[in-house]
């Protein structure tokens, strides 16, 4: 860590924030290079969904200020997504900005999370809804920090694996369903391709639109119906992951229900996402309260749910429009269609 921070530039302190479990077990290791070439020091908090709010964010930055943070400050973010939406926020705002590393401790934030530069905290209407675009200087993925990962964790984030197949790379998802299991026990080899090439895309659609205004919204494939699952079970009932996983499988039907998916295709997607494994049971979400949770999505556009529907394997459209009507009847099918399926 020592050496890849170097090049960065100056630094007169590097703060890590992390959570304890996380710390505990690979805080020595991190921590350990930095320290013979700067100083360091951990800010540690919960990491629960919970916790991914805007009094977390205070009270690191709080912590920043009692330790002596100033500009010329580095935050290295150690752990999954929320540890990195949270000091990512933090950092942003922090003396208006100081430097940011990401070093993400599970696969979601491997593959997905700490790359592209978004931030932010959860509010009681819904997830994300307050933080900032401001990119890492440096982003170190270590696949060897996974083994430490609990099993439900690591399998939440390969449903945001199986996302960048159904999106944009066909032989990623007839890799994945060859080797899924492999991928399940850990396998480093398939990690190896796994990981890389699900930082590739992400890079690649970043880079073309990094405030999303238009491609980025790709990427939200799964999020739209994930985000309203984890806001309406109060965050406790879904890891993100898996809240992804039921996202996309609803999503595919819903492309299915209205004719833009072939039934061959929805199969493949479906199938794949469940071969992962057992996922939390869909809630009995009312018809007007499902309305405003999907309204409370960041994608929005005057009063209108924009969805991503994917067209065939490796492919999807954004900002899709699809009539009301037609999401409360695919919402009402949903918990059964999942079962049959299963």
């Amino acid at each position: 860590m020592g050496a890849l921070l170097q090049p960065l530039g100056s630094t007169d302190e590097i703060f890590f924030v992390s959570s304890p479990r996380v710390w505990n077990d690979w805080g020595g290791e991190i921590a350990g290079g930095a320290r013979r070439r700067q100083r360091a020091r951990a800010i540690l908090f919960d990491d629960s969904e919970t916790a991914k709010r805007l009094a977390t964010v205070e009270a690191v930055s709080r912590a920043l200020v009692r330790a002596g943070a100033d500009r010329r400050s580095t935050l290295v973010a150690v752990g999954g997504g929320v540890v990195g939406d949270v000091a990512g926020f933090v950092a942003a705002t922090y003396l208006r900005g100081v430097r940011l590393v990401h070093v993400p401790t599970t696969l979601v934030a491997q593959v997905d999370s700490s790359i592209g530069g978004k931030t932010g905290v959860n509010l009681p209407e819904g997830k994300n809804l307050v933080g900032a675009f401001y990119p890492p200087r440096l982003v170190v993925v270590d696949p060897d920090v996974l083994a430490t990962l609990p099993h439900r964790q690591y399998r939440s984030g390969l449903y945001e694996v199986i996302k960048y197949g159904v999106i944009g790379d066909p032989a990623l998802f007839d890799f994945l369903r060859r080797h899924m299991l492999a991928l399940l026990r850990r396998d480093r080899v398939s990690l190896e391709y796994v990981i890389p090439r699900c930082i590739r895309i992400k890079a690649q659609v970043v880079e073309r639109d990094e405030h999303e205004g238009g491609l980025r919204q790709i990427l939200n494939f799964g999020h739209t119906l994930g985000h309203a699952l984890e806001t309406a079970t109060g965050y406790r009932r879904f890891l993100h992951g898996e809240a992804v996983g039921c996202g996309m499988m609803f999503a595919t039907l819903l492309a299915l229900a209205a004719g833009r998916l072939s039934e061959r295709a929805a199969s493949q997607i479906i199938s794949l996402i469940l071969s992962i494994g057992p996922l939390p049971p869909i809630p009995a979400v009312p018809k007007r309260e499902l309305r405003s949770l999907l309204l409370g999505d960041k994608k929005v556009r005057s009063g209108k749910v924009k969805w991503v529907l994917p067209s065939a394997i490796g492919k999807a459209r954004w900002g899709v429009e699809v009539t009301p009507s037609l999401v409360e009847k695919c919402f009402r099918e949903f918990p059964g269609a999942v079962s049959d399926w299963q």
